[in-house]
């Protein structure tokens, strides 16, 4: 068995050299997290694998939203699978919208003054009120030239109305990343939707994604998972990949624990005794919160690049 090496730090070192302490280090969740720097950049090396991620939990508003774009840019991801919310903070910071930091406010003062509250995160009413009336736009824009569509190319001709660099949605609709969103209507943008199909001529169809979806996973040699947060967004990445055998390989990164038996929390070796991820596939999971860890991990991995 090989030893333990104590980690050194020093003043002047990379985010890269650290992880690779922890990969020397090998233990507890210093090694969980550098075998899943590892893995992550084994799968943007490998030109054969596409690589999905998902996006569970407040992501965008917790600060990733530049780097999901960054990795849509980068070609780091070839499909996005995200939360209705995720997609719904991302453009309301596309239309002039922002996220505040305040701790320790009342929730009722908070409602009293038109703000909402994810933990400590804050959301203005106003900004909502503007992504309401933007969305409208681009709802009536789209539902004049079809009348019904997927979620999927709803999400893409979104993306193509919305000028904004930063917006994830708007660089992968010019990238050609899909996005699928299975919870789309768990959400405002959901909600501005049902409103908007209330008196226009607009379905949305959530079942035609899976015809494409299918295509993506069967046209692929090979399919890396990176899972940020669970729920459905998870499932649906590994159920995608179900038909033919699961992932060859996936990193996750959870605040959820496995004892209550919820996805969520599941280790990814569970899902290979769905056929969710391969007997031989190459799985890691860390258990903590996805804004501190996984950005360190991206970090060390364009090092190694």
């Amino acid at each position: 068995m090989d030893k333990v090496r104590q980690l050194n730090v020093d003043k002047d070192m990379k985010i890269s050299q650290l992880i690779d302490q922890f990969d020397a280090s090998g233990v507890l969740g210093s090694g969980r997290v550098a075998r899943s720097c590892n893995i992550l950049a084994d799968m943007i090396r490998d030109e054969g694998m596409s690589v999905f991620m998902s996006l569970g939990g407040p992501l965008i508003p917790g600060g990733l939203r530049n780097i999901v774009t960054q990795m849509i840019s980068k070609n780091h991801v070839d499909l996005i699978i995200s939360s209705g919310a995720n997609i719904t903070h991302d453009l309301l910071e596309a239309f002039g919208g922002s996220h505040y930091r305040d701790e320790g406010r009342d929730d009722e003062e908070l409602n009293a003054e038109g703000i909402g509250r994810i933990a400590d995160i804050n959301v203005g009413s106003d900004d909502f009120t503007v992504f309401e009336s933007e969305i409208t736009k681009i709802f009536e824009d789209i539902s004049s030239r079809k009348s019904k569509i997927s979620i999927q190319e709803l999400l893409y001709e979104v993306g193509l109305l919305v000028d904004d660099e930063k917006s994830f949605v708007a660089t992968a609709a010019r990238n050609k990343t899909p996005i699928f969103a299975p919870g789309l209507i768990d959400s405002m943008f959901g909600l501005q939707l049902w409103m908007f199909t209330q008196d226009h001529d607009f379905t949305v169809d959530a079942v035609g994604d899976m015809h494409y979806l299918s295509d993506l996973v069967f046209d692929s040699e090979r399919i890396g998972g990176i899972l940020l947060g669970g729920g459905l967004t998870k499932h649906y990445t590994l159920a995608s990949t179900l038909l033919r055998g699961g992932l060859d390989s996936a990193i996750q990164i959870t605040m959820d624990r496995p004892e209550a038996g919820s996805l969520s929390g599941a280790p990814l070796q569970e899902a290979k005794s769905w056929s969710k991820a391969k007997c031989k596939s190459t799985l890691e999971t860390v258990i903590g919160d996805v804004t501190i860890i996984f950005p360190l991990i991206y970090a060390a991995v364009l090092d190694k690049l």
